[in-house]
């Protein structure tokens, strides 16, 4: 990989370590769905100049409500829960072995043992972090945050189906499906403002955190991520993802002051731990 592409990878993962952050600004002025379609409303405006990838609509529709409608609407309820950033920077990267076990049982990709002892590790650290549920942190917040990174993974099993179909586009029209059901959502979640009293009441920190959330993390990230997956081998381009939960924890111990239990700690080790035996060759 040329050192121009490892900034750039580097450049990705960092911007999606820090929107674990910028969820946390953004949740002050808006509610867990509007941010999901303040988001997205951002992040599907190049679709008046991107042309439709070539799928069905059917496939849009599906890739938009999995991989980027459910795993961010369960994300944000998390945070409404209490889960904090860097504990949910790290626990969303289940969705890599959660994607490993979905394309076994659907697309019959039967894991090596290197992926096995990966997921095994990561799931050894899972089980320290549900040691810790009831102090800081509810069974229901670790579970939505576990529900988002199942939804990412069903997403990603899709995306997989949809071979050789360039990612910035896909990225652009697939934004354009969440943004419905989560305005729908928020009048039943009944617990905030309507969506436009939200946005014109919201500070200005939290409208930097939707564009950085939309503009920066979704379609500039996204189409790096995919830029850099259509010119070298995934198994090049995936190690980089380390870093995302990692600037996630940092970040979050610096600007929140987060700190957790000797325990928990090691819980988040061991799912970076797997996901390293898992993503990274010899």
């Amino acid at each position: 990989m040329k050192n121009r592409d490892m900034v750039l990878a580097a450049l990705t993962s960092v911007v999606w370590g820090f929107a674990f952050v910028a969820v946390k600004f953004g949740l002050e002025s808006f509610s867990p769905p509007q941010l999901t379609a303040a988001r997205f409303l951002i992040a599907c405006l190049p679709v008046f100049l991107v042309p439709r990838p070539p799928i069905s609509w059917w496939s849009v529709v599906l890739i938009g409500l999995t991989l980027f409608a459910g795993q961010f609407l369960l994300l944000f309820f998390a945070y409404a829960q209490g889960m904090p950033p860097g504990l949910a920077s790290v626990t969303q990267q289940m969705q890599v072995f959660f994607t490993v076990l979905l394309a076994a049982a659907f697309l019959r990709e039967v894991p090596n043992l290197r992926q096995c002892i990966g997921m095994s590790v990561a799931f050894a650290g899972l089980a320290l972090i549900g040691l810790t549920v009831g102090s800081d942190v509810t069974l229901l917040a670790l579970g939505l945050a576990l529900g988002g990174a199942l939804s990412w993974a069903v997403g990603n099993v899709l995306v997989k189906r949809t071979a050789n179909v360039p990612m910035f586009p896909l990225v652009v029209w697939c934004s354009l499906i969440p943004p419905a059901p989560a305005v729908f959502i928020s009048r039943l979640y009944g617990r905030h403002a309507p969506f436009l009293q939200a946005a014109t009441n919201a500070s200005w920190l939290s409208i930097g955190a939707v564009v950085y959330l939309g503009g920066i993390a979704t379609i500039f990230a996204y189409a790096a991520w995919g830029y850099l997956l259509q010119r070298y081998p995934a198994a090049v381009v995936a190690p980089f993802a380390l870093i995302a939960p990692c600037t996630g924890v940092l970040a979050s111990a610096v600007v929140f002051g987060e700190a957790f239990a000797p325990v928990r700690y090691a819980g988040m080790a061991l799912i970076l731990g797997g996901l390293a035996v898992t993503v990274l060759r010899r």
